[in-house]
């Protein structure tokens, strides 16, 4: 048997949760290892040139950085039960998880995880546990502390009442969502998970599945959706309570209802930002003509575009782009655009009007690629 590869990240983190359940599902032999452990510095870091977990270490020596990468990486060596569909319905339902219930959802847990005292102890013990696995409870917190106040320097808002009765209503809304899909459908498209049920797992599991005050309230109002938490995160693929579903994708491109109904729910709550950040590149890249090959911005994996005065809605918005959102969005744009006219007309009207039928239609006037973890005009 081959060395398995290594995945470094820890449970505390919320793109972790992604590839780690993807490899569970695929049976892609691997160990985890928490961002303490000495290799992680003094090999995988220099190597990818980013501190951001989670990355992947193949057998070969190669480092992976982020989770959609790390997912196309593997999906090439590990074709069994593929995570993208072919057609044309499904296919850009999962990229529009991909961008919606990743990038989107990753706004309520991060609110959640911080505006809840409930979730402190747990939170900041867990952080501590991450880069001190043997530690006292002193060290833990004191190790926890550092990373909270970070993550509460990134523009969190008042923790006001108001403040989280509104994050728990949306909460519940898209938790009565997943309860009305999981009746008849052991995961979004059918009988196999796709790159759409590995999206929503930073939110589902690394956050709200686990924080005290979110894990409250999933196993008060919502049993399925704890139990389907629980299963994605074991090998088996069938569950129990679908023992007999076929281990496949729905056939003739059919997308549940129940399962646009999540993805409008996010589209609409989420999706305004992700429209306006590519509105905002392309705008900035026409002003700028780069290159192929372009480094946009060398020193930064994840940057943001200087402000940009975009016309949207009837009106003029100022907007940074954030470059890794319009990455992760171009996927459905680009599967959507390859299609031909009469199919995107189809796929148009399923998506029916608003944000979702905006985020695929907007033209790809120039292309991202992630080259060494930096982001270049392809």
């Amino acid at each position: 048997m081959s060395d398995p590869y290594i995945l470094y990240g820890s449970y505390a983190s919320y793109y972790t949760a992604k590839v780690r359940s993807y490899l569970r599902k695929k049976a892609i032999p691997f160990v985890e290892r928490l961002p303490s452990d000495p290799m992680f510095r003094n090999k995988v870091r220099p190597y990818s040139g980013s501190h951001r977990i989670p990355q992947l270490l193949a057998p070969d020596g190669t480092v992976i950085q982020d989770s959609v990468e790390i997912v196309d990486y593997l999906e090439t060596r590990f074709p069994h039960l593929p995570a993208f569909p072919d057609s044309p319905r499904q296919r850009v339902f999962v990229h529009l998880m991909e961008l919606l219930g990743s990038e989107g959802l990753v706004r309520l847990a991060w609110m959640h995880r911080w505006l809840f005292e409930a979730n402190d102890s747990f939170v900041k013990m867990d952080f501590g546990r991450s880069f001190r696995p043997q530690g006292s409870d002193e060290e833990l917190r004191r190790y926890g502390e550092l990373i909270a106040d970070r993550m509460k320097s990134y523009g969190l808002p008042e923790a006001t009442s108001e403040a989280r009765r509104a994050l728990d209503e949306q909460y519940c809304q898209l938790l009565r969502l997943f309860e009305a899909h999981l009746v008849e459908h052991p995961y979004f498209l059918g009988g196999q998970p796709s790159a759409a049920d590995y999206a929503v797992m930073g939110a589902m599991h690394a956050h709200l599945g686990r924080d005290p005050a979110g894990l409250r309230i999933m196993q008060d109002n919502a049993p399925r959706t704890f139990r389907w938490v629980e299963h994605m995160l074991v090998p088996e693929v069938q569950s129990p309570e679908f023992f007999s579903r076929s281990v496949e994708y729905l056939p003739d491109d059919e997308v549940p209802s129940t399962s646009l109904a999540i993805l409008q729910f996010v589209g609409s709550t989420f999706g305004q930002p992700f429209i306006l950040d590519t509105l905002a590149f392309n705008q900035a890249m026409e002003v700028l003509d780069p290159e192929l090959g372009f480094e946009l911005a060398p020193a930064d994996d994840q940057p943001l575009l200087p402000t940009e005065i975009v016309k949207y809605g009837g009106g003029y918005q100022e907007h940074k782009a954030q470059l890794h959102a319009v990455w992760i969005g171009q996927r459905a744009r680009a599967w959507f655009h390859a299609l031909p006219p009469d199919m995107q007309l189809f796929v148009s009207d399923w998506l029916g009007d608003g944000e979702l039928r905006e985020l695929v239609q907007i033209p790809m006037q120039f292309e991202l690629r992630r080259v060494n973890n930096r982001l270049t005009i392809a």
